[in-house]
């Protein structure tokens, strides 16, 4: 109980209680005792066991495709990955009624009973999952429509917060599957901050936007080109070859010490006479073209404004003069409506399948793009653990070949496997395929072939192992995917003897057993790295033979870090 209670008699805890139990509640409630349990909620431990096979490119991976049951994956992540999630997108189950829910091997109709309450449960184990993978100014992006919409707006602000909500930006998907009176042409993304407080990105700045494309392809103007005049003639040729793929950036016509800027007439004053006064032309030294209705501001700020060279002047004075705008100082904001036709997801899949697509209501790549060029930072690791077709590792891929990022993805997608097909399996034959022809290229029905993008992905699948049974049924693989993952090293397939992994200036080293063959190579290891951090079975074998203190134990030191989830949550 906690310490501001302890104090308490226990007539006085009796009286709060009853005070507490007579007022009423606010918030979203749901039949929690009266569905059935999922299946998932467990005190197994989960492994992750690397197929190399289903990888894609060379070792080590950076990015990750996970197969299994998503609760599984992200207990498995939250162990290995807290608060290091910048960003997390998923495109749940709709819970439409038309068996697009999947829930203990069951399908639920619009008419049961429990659908709401079922999909609640379902959901609110895994966001909590989530939450506690975001980073600290970390974003979430939640699809989904009409059905759950209200639900799932209560339900993130229980989990999230009331206070940490972003914003509901509208996708206009113009596609009208309603045949009520109504014209359904949209559904939702609710967006939530871990901690809105810290201002996560939910914009992007034009100046950077201008600066990473001029890393993009190259050029160090500001290095380069120290003379004023030589500074904005390199520019100007630049912004020449390239303003058709500027977009909103088009205005940002000129350059200077302080960065890019436009030119803007908020000199002018609206609507009623200003102030008059004679502004120099630097170069004519006669006076400038005055506004219709005179200056906006008085001539002591326009001297500061002088001063600071924030003005822009004409090639002569019979030009008006402007303020400069700087790009750095100008934020694009996500918008609140996105009109984006739906039709362009199942296109894309069935021109990267080869002319039919097999996954439902794939998401446009253009969409998830869009979003993640405003919340994801250029190093971002994102997570999608509703998978689906794979659109997520498909965007991050394609924006980090718009500017160069090095963002990682991780994606979690079930086999969807059932009765009548046993041996479906949607990571596999549908998302790693997708990502992979996109990374390595691939050949569309007619022949035509597709360049790659590059990039690389693990392949793993998610393994329950009991509790009591680790020592006999964790193998080697589970084991150092998971040290891996909990340094935050890319995944690499185990060695021939001593597995060994060096990132970021720190070595990793587990030795399955202590065997002499075994104890050679850890001292083979630790010649070139005598700091590693070594992982054994046995490390009373290895005493003064290495540094004590870098030794840990398996499988010890790894459950003590698995986050073995909350049965059953908390009670609502």
């Amino acid at each position: 109980m906690s310490t501001e209670y302890e104090h308490l008699s226990r007539e006085a805890l009796i009286e709060l209680l009853k005070r507490r139990d007579s007022q009423t509640p606010y918030g979203l409630v749901w039949e929690r005792r009266d569905i059935a349990p999922d299946k998932a909620l467990n005190r197994d431990f989960v492994g992750l066991e690397l197929d190399p096979d289903l990888s894609c490119g060379p070792a080590p991976w950076r990015n990750l495709i996970i197969e299994g049951d998503n609760y599984d994956a992200l207990r498995h992540l939250v162990s290995t990955h807290a608060e290091q999630v910048q960003v997390i997108y998923i495109d749940p189950p709709y819970n439409t009624g038309r068996k697009d829910f999947v829930y203990n091997d069951s399908y639920f109709e619009a008419t049961d009973r429990y659908r709401h309450s079922t999909w609640l449960e379902f959901m609110h184990q895994r966001l909590s999952l989530a939450k506690d993978l975001l980073a600290e100014d970390g974003v979430i992006l939640v699809s989904i429509d009409d059905n759950e919409l209200f639900n799932l707006g209560l339900l993130m602000n229980r989990v999230f917060g009331a206070h940490n909500f972003i914003g509901n930006v509208i996708w206009k998907n113009v596609t009208d599957n309603n045949p009520t009176r109504v014209a359904i042409e949209h559904e939702y993304i609710l967006v939530y901050a871990k901690r809105k407080e810290l201002n996560p990105p939910v914009w992007k700045s034009p100046e950077s936007a201008i600066k990473d494309e001029l890393l993009r392809i190259g050029s160090r103007l500001t290095e380069e080109h120290a003379d004023p005049a030589a500074l904005q003639a390199a520019y100007t040729e630049w912004y020449r070859e390239n303003k058709p793929f500027l977009g909103p950036l088009a205005d940002y016509k000129f350059i200077d010490h302080n960065g890019v800027y436009a030119g803007s007439r908020s000199v002018h004053n609206p609507g009623k006479e200003g102030y008059r006064y004679d502004v120099p032309h630097p170069v004519t030294r006669r006076a400038c073209k005055q506004p219709l209705m005179g200056y906006r501001f008085p001539w002591k700020t326009m001297q500061a404004l002088i001063a600071d060279d924030a003005i822009l002047y004409g090639e002569d004075e019979n030009k008006i003069v402007e303020l400069k705008v700087y790009a750095r100082d100008f934020m694009v904001k996500l918008p609140s409506v996105i009109e984006l036709d739906g039709r362009k997801g199942p296109n894309e899949l069935k021109r990267i399948f080869g002319g039919a697509a097999p996954f439902n209501n794939p998401k446009p790549v253009e969409l998830i793009t869009h979003l993640l060029s405003f919340v994801a930072a250029r190093d971002a690791i994102v997570l999608d653990f509703f998978a689906g077709s794979g659109t997520l590792a498909d965007a991050v891929m394609q924006l980090n070949e718009e500017d160069g990022g090095e963002r990682r993805f991780i994606l979690v997608s079930s086999t969807e496997a059932t009765n009548d097909e046993p041996n479906k399996n949607l990571c596999r034959d549908v998302c790693a395929t997708r990502v992979r022809r996109i990374a390595e290229g691939y050949t569309l029905a007619k022949g035509e072939q597709v360049e790659g993008l590059g990039g690389s992905f693990a392949y793993a699948r998610a393994k329950h192992v009991p509790t009591h049974r680790l020592e006999e049924r964790l193998d080697d693989g589970m084991v150092w995917s998971y040290i891996q993952m909990k340094h935050h090293h890319p995944l690499t397939p185990t060695g021939k003897l001593a597995s060994v992994s060096v990132w970021n200036g720190q070595a990793l080293v587990y030795l399955p057993s202590t065997k002499p063959k075994m104890k050679a190579a850890l001292r083979e290891a630790l010649e070139q790295h005598p700091q590693a951090i070594i992982y054994t079975w046995t490390p009373a074998a290895l005493v003064g033979l290495v540094n004590e203190n870098n030794l840990r134990e398996v499988p010890a030191d790894l459950t003590r870090g698995f986050r073995f989830g909350k049965l059953g949550g908390n009670q609502a």
